[in-house]
Protein backbone atom coordinates (compact mmCIF):
# COMPACT_ATOMS: atom_id res chain seq x y z
CA UNK A 1 0.00 0.00 0.00
CA UNK A 2 1.77 3.09 -1.22
CA UNK A 3 1.65 5.73 1.99
CA UNK A 4 1.41 8.86 0.36
CA UNK A 5 -1.37 7.87 -1.65
CA UNK A 6 -3.12 7.14 1.56
CA UNK A 7 -2.27 10.52 3.14
CA UNK A 8 -3.45 12.25 -0.06
CA UNK A 9 -7.17 10.57 -0.46
CA UNK A 10 -7.54 11.33 3.40
CA UNK A 11 -10.47 13.67 3.75
CA UNK A 12 -9.80 16.76 5.57
CA UNK A 13 -9.46 17.00 9.44
CA UNK A 14 -9.47 13.08 9.41
CA UNK A 15 -6.23 12.16 11.23
CA UNK A 16 -3.90 9.17 9.46
CA UNK A 17 -0.84 7.12 10.57
CA UNK A 18 2.32 7.83 8.49
CA UNK A 19 4.77 5.00 8.48
CA UNK A 20 8.31 5.07 6.46
CA UNK A 21 9.76 0.94 5.68
CA UNK A 22 12.62 0.48 8.02
CA UNK A 23 11.68 3.29 10.66
CA UNK A 24 10.55 2.32 13.60
CA UNK A 25 10.10 2.96 17.55
CA UNK A 26 10.93 -0.72 17.95
CA UNK A 27 7.60 -2.64 19.05
CA UNK A 28 5.91 0.18 20.72
CA UNK A 29 2.90 1.11 18.31
CA UNK A 30 3.78 4.72 16.86
CA UNK A 31 3.60 6.04 13.78
CA UNK A 32 6.73 7.68 12.48
CA UNK A 33 4.13 10.43 11.95
CA UNK A 34 0.31 11.96 12.13
CA UNK A 35 -1.11 14.16 9.84
CA UNK A 36 -4.38 16.22 10.30
CA UNK A 37 -5.42 17.73 7.38
CA UNK A 38 -2.30 20.02 6.29
CA UNK A 39 -1.14 19.34 9.47
CA UNK A 40 2.13 16.66 10.20
CA UNK A 41 3.85 16.10 13.33
CA UNK A 42 6.43 13.48 13.68
CA UNK A 43 7.32 11.12 16.52
CA UNK A 44 10.77 10.62 17.63
CA UNK A 45 12.73 10.66 14.36
CA UNK A 46 16.46 8.73 15.57
CA UNK A 47 19.23 7.74 13.21
CA UNK A 48 18.11 4.10 12.95
CA UNK A 49 19.58 2.77 9.91
CA UNK A 50 16.86 1.37 7.53
CA UNK A 51 18.86 -1.37 6.27
CA UNK A 52 20.14 -2.65 9.42
CA UNK A 53 17.67 -1.51 11.75
CA UNK A 54 20.52 -0.35 14.28
CA UNK A 55 21.58 3.00 15.43
CA UNK A 56 25.09 3.21 14.56
CA UNK A 57 27.67 3.94 17.83
CA UNK A 58 29.19 7.29 16.11
CA UNK A 59 27.11 10.68 16.91
CA UNK A 60 27.89 11.73 13.39
CA UNK A 61 26.45 8.68 11.31
CA UNK A 62 23.37 8.95 14.17
CA UNK A 63 22.89 12.71 13.19
CA UNK A 64 23.06 11.92 9.64
CA UNK A 65 20.98 9.21 9.37
CA UNK A 66 18.24 11.28 11.36
CA UNK A 67 18.45 13.83 9.02
CA UNK A 68 17.58 11.04 6.00
CA UNK A 69 15.02 9.71 8.45
CA UNK A 70 13.43 13.11 8.43
CA UNK A 71 13.24 13.35 5.06
CA UNK A 72 12.04 10.31 4.44
CA UNK A 73 8.92 10.87 6.41
CA UNK A 74 8.34 14.17 5.03
CA UNK A 75 8.07 12.34 1.40
CA UNK A 76 5.78 9.95 2.64
CA UNK A 77 3.49 12.31 4.40
CA UNK A 78 3.60 14.16 0.76
CA UNK A 79 5.89 16.94 0.80
CA UNK A 80 9.90 17.89 1.65
CA UNK A 81 11.67 19.50 4.17
CA UNK A 82 10.43 22.55 2.64
CA UNK A 83 7.77 22.09 4.41
CA UNK A 84 8.99 21.63 7.52
CA UNK A 85 8.12 24.63 9.99
CA UNK A 86 10.09 23.42 13.29
CA UNK A 87 12.21 21.10 14.42
CA UNK A 88 13.09 20.41 18.16
CA UNK A 89 16.66 18.36 18.54
CA UNK A 90 17.28 16.05 21.65
CA UNK A 91 20.78 15.32 22.25
CA UNK A 92 22.56 12.98 24.90
CA UNK A 93 26.60 14.46 24.56
CA UNK A 94 27.60 17.97 23.60
CA UNK A 95 29.62 17.13 20.28
CA UNK A 96 26.07 16.46 18.83
CA UNK A 97 25.01 20.12 19.00
CA UNK A 98 27.98 21.10 15.93
CA UNK A 99 27.08 17.68 14.04
CA UNK A 100 22.96 18.83 14.35
CA UNK A 101 24.68 22.49 13.05
CA UNK A 102 26.32 20.89 10.09
CA UNK A 103 23.41 18.76 9.02
CA UNK A 104 20.97 21.71 9.56
CA UNK A 105 23.17 23.94 6.86
CA UNK A 106 22.79 21.37 4.46
CA UNK A 107 19.59 20.36 4.50
CA UNK A 108 18.13 23.91 5.22
CA UNK A 109 20.93 25.66 3.19
CA UNK A 110 19.13 29.14 2.72
CA UNK A 111 19.36 31.51 5.81
CA UNK A 112 16.36 33.06 4.82
CA UNK A 113 13.84 29.70 4.85
CA UNK A 114 14.87 27.96 7.75
CA UNK A 115 12.30 26.33 10.00
CA UNK A 116 12.61 27.29 13.72
CA UNK A 117 14.54 25.56 15.88
CA UNK A 118 15.11 24.58 19.41
CA UNK A 119 18.15 22.62 20.73
CA UNK A 120 17.46 20.53 24.22
CA UNK A 121 20.32 18.22 26.27
CA UNK A 122 18.48 14.97 26.93
CA UNK A 123 20.91 12.64 28.90
CA UNK A 124 17.74 10.04 29.00
CA UNK A 125 17.82 9.01 25.49
CA UNK A 126 17.23 5.51 25.72
CA UNK A 127 19.28 2.78 24.35
CA UNK A 128 22.42 3.98 22.38
CA UNK A 129 20.46 7.18 20.87
CA UNK A 130 22.50 9.99 21.22
CA UNK A 131 20.31 12.37 19.07
CA UNK A 132 16.61 12.24 17.97
CA UNK A 133 14.51 15.40 16.48
CA UNK A 134 10.69 15.99 15.94
CA UNK A 135 9.07 18.11 13.59
CA UNK A 136 6.07 19.81 12.59
CA UNK A 137 5.09 20.19 9.07
CA UNK A 138 2.71 22.10 7.15
CA UNK A 139 1.75 20.29 3.48
CA UNK A 140 -1.18 21.18 1.55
Amino acid sequence: MELCALVGESEMGARRSIDVEGFNHGSLPIPAASRVGPLVETSGVHGMDPATGKLPEDVHQQTKQMFANLRRIMTAAGGSLEHVARVSFFIAVPQARETVNEEWVRAFPDPASRPARHTLVDYNLPGSMLVRCDATAWIE
